[in-house]
């Protein structure tokens, strides 16, 4: 039936589309080499934004203190907070005096907004090189800060990093977190490796305050609970000014959500910020998702009522060796092989957790960031 031949050579398209992402763009990092840096020895500051964050503050904050760099401070920002976090942030100052307090009190117009709190931690900043963390995340050695910043040159004013999430044994929740993580990392470190840098993490994230300043900042989009990583790389971002920091002593390691409410909401957070992303970028992604969507669903359908089965068959085979090659390889560099196992599992329920998310925001809009 002819309805049926549009399926198939439609099928083909997809796959056609799918080579495209993980052999044309996805493979740059997947086969890349770490390129050697020479350590520097600038000071920098590193800023770290908390809200209610006592607790990870106590467990987390001594690997910062710990780093093996000669000159840095950091500069703790208290995005008022309703716990003993201020408390906490004052008891490890007493014992170092290269650690600065930004008391930040709430203001109506920025209520609940961590792009106003973090503005003014970068403003107490007394380095030009600024290296960004969360208070929920550590740094996996002592070498982080040397790292991230031997990628900085005259040229170079931002350095993309790769945050990670803890492992927790036998938690689906925790391999589907840990998976999107992994998927998007591949995809814009891959683009940042290509010339198309459109977006970092906050945890493990570091640029010059000249090009926060000259950026004006997050102006542009201070209106969105989330985006002081992502959109703020999106907005500032070239092939000349972002280096890409992938060894494996650079990592930073974060808690993750440990029930699907919470992580959701914090999806729809990061989520909500891609629609003021450069047209072009927003065009690739889509792209991308589409194809995932068309190629489960085609490929479940053709084979259902077995339609040129041995070529269906033989396609689905190829793009999950693309997938496995790429995405292992990836896996392999950010430490992240136990998912590869699991992968058609997690890569079809992600399609439909994105899916879900994308209706839940049309919706109704996720609010404030803690």
């Amino acid at each position: 039936m002819l309805i049926f031949d549009v399926l198939f050579y439609s099928f083909i398209v997809v796959i056609i589309v799918q080579a495209f992402y993980y052999l044309g763009i996805f493979q740059k990092f997947a086969f890349s080499k770490a390129l050697k840096t020479v350590p520097k020895n600038f000071p920098v500051s590193v800023i770290i934004c908390a809200k209610n964050e006592a607790e990870n503050l106590r467990e987390f904050l001594p690997s910062i203190l710990e780093q093996d760099y000669p000159n840095f401070e950091i500069v703790l920002t208290n995005d008022s907070s309703s716990d003993d976090t201020l408390e906490v942030m004052e008891e490890f100052k007493s014992s170092y005096d290269f650690i600065k307090i930004v008391d930040v009190k709430n203001v109506e117009a920025f209520w609940g907004n961590k792009k106003y709190a973090l503005t003014l931690g970068i403003k107490a900043a007394k380095n030009k090189h600024l290296l960004f963390t969360d208070a929920d995340c550590k740094p996996v050695s002592n070498q982080w800060i040397s790292e991230m910043c031997s990628h900085f040159s005259d040229t170079k004013c931002i350095v993309i990093g790769y945050g990670a999430y803890q492992k927790i044994k036998g938690s689906i929740l925790n391999k589907l977190i840990r998976y999107e993580t992994l998927l998007t990392a591949t995809q814009y470190l891959s683009y940042a490796q290509i010339g198309i840098p459109y977006m970092a993490v906050g945890r493990n994230l570091a640029y010059k305050s000249d090009t926060f300043y000259e950026a004006r900042g997050f102006m542009s989009h201070i209106d969105l609970n989330s985006g002081d990583d992502d959109l703020f790389v999106n907005e500032i971002a070239t092939s000349k000014n972002t280096a890409v920091c992938v060894s494996p002593e650079s990592f930073t390691l974060s808690k993750p959500k440990t029930t699907f409410s919470s992580w959701i909401l914090q999806k729809r957070r990061h989520v909500s910020t891609a629609q003021r992303y450069k047209t072009k970028h927003k065009i690739a992604l889509g792209m991308f998702y589409i194809s995932q969507v068309l190629f489960w669903a085609l490929a479940i359908l053709l084979l259902s009522i077995q339609y040129q089965w041995m070529i269906v068959a033989g396609l689905v085979g190829f793009r999950f060796l693309m997938a496995y090659t790429i995405l292992g390889l990836s896996a392999k560099k950010l430490n992240e092989k136990d998912l590869l196992v699991l992968l058609p599992f997690l890569e079809l329920f992600l399609i439909v957790v994105q899916f879900f998310i994308f209706i839940k925001n049309l919706i109704a809009k996720p609010h404030h960031w803690k």
